[in-house]
């Protein structure tokens, strides 16, 4: 049904009656019948709640009215061509509060807008009154005559097809030569209850306004992403020291491809590929010397080979760009590219647009600062300086990507940026491309983070590097699946080029097991850095998160399949783990996430459940010793009974047990650091 024809359905009341319709903007007013608290809905419906084609969410509403008469409710969808659904039949979920809730899946991508509509139902209140009246004898023939008049009604609405069984019903009720029982058993049928629940007889109907529904295509929430330097790959030294290390190329790095596939990533995350500046080059380890071969940072962009639309030459041109991103997908991978708002000293913004920028007393342009941090080799933008200009600039290179390839962009530090620059790019972008992703880096307050997804991004970097303890996982993640999944869609990486935390610092091998499991179970999108997979976990200094030779300063070329040959590598548990996540659509979703007692601080235990299939995993946060502990099961999150016994098999091991609500286990971390366990069969 289309916007234009909603009137007509609103109408559809018998001709000689008086329009009982009672439709309200639940802004102004409370409404004949008070609807209350529309879930999900995103600061008052200001920003669009989110969700991805083909992922079922809740939506519920406090619904009621005066007195002991009956209502109903419903959810209904406007998709993004204006068609609008029937009601959804809301149900009671919280048996005495007046909550109702029904779930939606939409089956498209695009701005959806749903609603509550809520609305007298007299059958169901005379149904009522009936099953105690009519046994009773009390008003027998006056109750029959007035069922059979509301069926009546509810006929003449039905399509004509569907209305004879409420037409002879109606009929037959208003017979009193049929026994009272018969009449009334009639009256409360399945097939009549069918028919009433998908054309209920609506008396006083209310409405909220309409709330918006962003609908993203799935990758939004689901996938696994991979980061590395295109520089490193192919980069050479001359042993002999007779020139200077040579930079890897486009080419060299495609070489890198089929093995980040084979691993089962979904995007491959590059960082900036642009020309890097010359004045105040940082050097290894970020020190303030840079040697002739040092490449610089690559996020010190600019230099007068060109800016953020063009390729650093060492990497080679845009043609070998554009075969890097053929090949990409060729192979199952798209390409995410680093959107760095800031310069370089050499840039050609500087010069061309010198306005852009802060000068500070001295008239020297202001390099950014994080005190007692200095990044003397970067200039941020002043985006209260001509900020027309600056938008129109960032568009157009935006676009430009776009027209190379590029549908996913890693946006970084937005949170240095206006909040309403972000607002209106990404809307102009989604408003003819709504295809392409943004995700935010920004490693900052929870109300900056939060604003920046409100906004428009389509997911978020978190605080998961940080989050260690089984306490501070179940709390973080039950902020992430609950309330703020309806707008806020985790990137969960295991490590960054910027952050090696102290746990995989001291955890060893066991450690890097433990997150990745944790990363890739948890959140419906994990990512890690390259390097990862070979254990590198060796600090700048003691205490910091740095790595040294740090690879933002210098080539690091990488001997993978030596590391492959020594055992030197956790590829073969990233790769399982990948494919696991590919056969289980419950571990494609976030808001389904369910933590149960572990009776062991240093054990934590969740499920993730869609329809049958149901993923349980527990896991030994000590990545030193054994843990022994029982676990106890919420079962129905299981989709279970509490009494259940069930085979689950442990997909990393291969071992078979039979469990229920509660069990034994034993995890050592340099075996099996985790049971990821597939329930053998379950109730949906």
């Amino acid at each position: 049904m289309r916007v234009d024809q909603e009137i007509e359905r609103d109408q559809n009341l018998p001709k000689n009656r008086p329009s009982r319709k009672a439709t309200v903007s639940a802004k102004t007013v409370i409404g004949r019948i008070p609807i209350l608290d529309v879930q999900p809905v995103v600061n008052c419906g200001r920003w669009p709640a989110k969700a991805v084609v083909g992922e079922t969410f809740e939506v519920s509403a406090t619904v009621f009215r005066e007195g002991h008469e009956k209502l109903g409710a419903g959810v209904v969808l406007r998709d993004p061509a204006g068609v609008i659904s029937p009601p959804l039949p809301m149900r009671e979920i919280a048996p005495g509060l007046d909550r109702l809730a029904t779930e939606v899946t939409p089956t498209e991508p695009g701005m959806w807008h749903f609603r509550v509509e809520a609305w007298g139902d007299p059958i169901a209140h005379w149904r009522h009154d009936a099953q105690i009246k009519i046994p009773r004898g009390q008003d027998v023939e006056l109750m029959f005559i007035e069922g059979a008049r509301l069926f009546e009604r509810a006929a003449e609405q039905m399509p004509a097809h569907e209305r004879p069984p409420v037409s002879r019903l109606a009929r037959d009720l208003a017979d009193p030569t049929i026994p009272r029982r018969e009449r009334l058993e009639a009256a409360l049928a399945p097939d009549i209850s069918d028919l009433l629940l998908r054309y209920p007889l609506r008396e006083l109907v209310t409405t909220t306004e309409w709330f918006p529904l962003a609908v993203h295509r799935e990758r939004a929430l689901y996938g696994s992403w991979y980061e590395f330097f295109p520089r490193s790959e192919g980069a050479s030294f001359d042993p002999m020291g007779r020139r200077g290390p040579m930079s890897g190329t486009f080419r060299t790095a495609m070489k890198r491809l089929p093995a980040i596939a084979a691993m089962g990533f979904d995007v491959v995350y590059l960082p900036p590929i642009h020309p890097i500046g010359r004045t105040f080059r940082k050097g290894p380890n970020n020190s303030l010397t840079a040697g002739p071969y040092d490449p610089g940072s690559p996020w010190a962009i600019g230099s007068p080979e060109g800016g953020h639309d063009a390729v650093h030459p060492d990497l080679g041109t845009i043609e070998d760009f554009d075969a890097f991103v053929a090949y990409a997908g060729e192979l199952g991978l798209e390409v995410a590219l680093d959107l760095a708002l800031q310069c370089s000293p050499d840039h050609p913004w500087v010069t061309e647009h010198p306005e852009w920028f802060t000068r500070r007393a001295d008239g020297t342009i202001a390099y950014a600062e994080n005190p007692p941090k200095k990044y003397q080799d970067i200039y941020p933008l002043n985006f209260d300086n001509d900020p027309e200009g600056i938008y129109q600039e960032v568009k157009r290179i935006v676009r430009f990507w776009m027209s190379h390839g590029v549908r996913i962009f890693r946006v970084d530090n937005p949170h240095t940026k206006p909040v309403h620059f972000w607002e209106r790019l990404l809307a102009d972008i989604a408003s003819t491309d709504p295809d392409v992703l943004f995700l935010a880096e920004a490693f900052t307050r929870p109300a900056m983070m939060h604003t920046l997804a409100k906004i428009g991004f389509h997911q978020s970097y978190t605080y998961f590097t940080w989050k260690n303890s089984r306490q501070e996982l179940e709390e973080y993640f039950r902020e992430l699946s609950g309330d703020a999944a309806v707008y806020m869609r985790p990137n969960v990486f295991v490590n960054t080029p910027d952050i090696l935390n102290e746990y995989l610092v001291h955890g060893g091998r066991p450690a890097f097991e433990i997150r990745a499991i944790l990363a890739a179970t948890l959140s419906p999108t994990w990512g890690m850095y390259a390097g990862y997979e070979l254990i590198e976990n060796t600090p700048l200094r003691p205490g910091s998160e740095e790595y040294r030779d740090s690879e933002k300063y210098q080539y690091r070329p990488r001997d993978w399949e030596a590391a492959e040959r020594e055992g030197r590598t956790i590829t073969p548990l990233i790769t399982k783990l990948n494919a696991f996540r590919r056969e289980h659509p419950a571990l494609h979703r976030l808001r389904n996430l369910r933590f149960h007692h572990v009776d062991q601080p240093e054990l934590i235990c969740y499920s993730k459940r869609l329809e049958g299939d149901v993923v349980l995993v527990v896991v030994n946060l000590n990545p030193h010793q054994v843990r022994e502990a029982t676990v106890h099961l919420d079962m129905p999150a299981l989709g279970l009974d509490w009494p259940d016994r069930f085979a689950v098999t442990d997909e990393l091991s291969g071992e078979t047990y039979e469990w229920g609500q509660s069990n034994y286990v034993r995890l050592d971390p340099h075996v099996h650091p985790a049971h990821i366990l597939t329930l053998r069969s379950s109730k949906s």
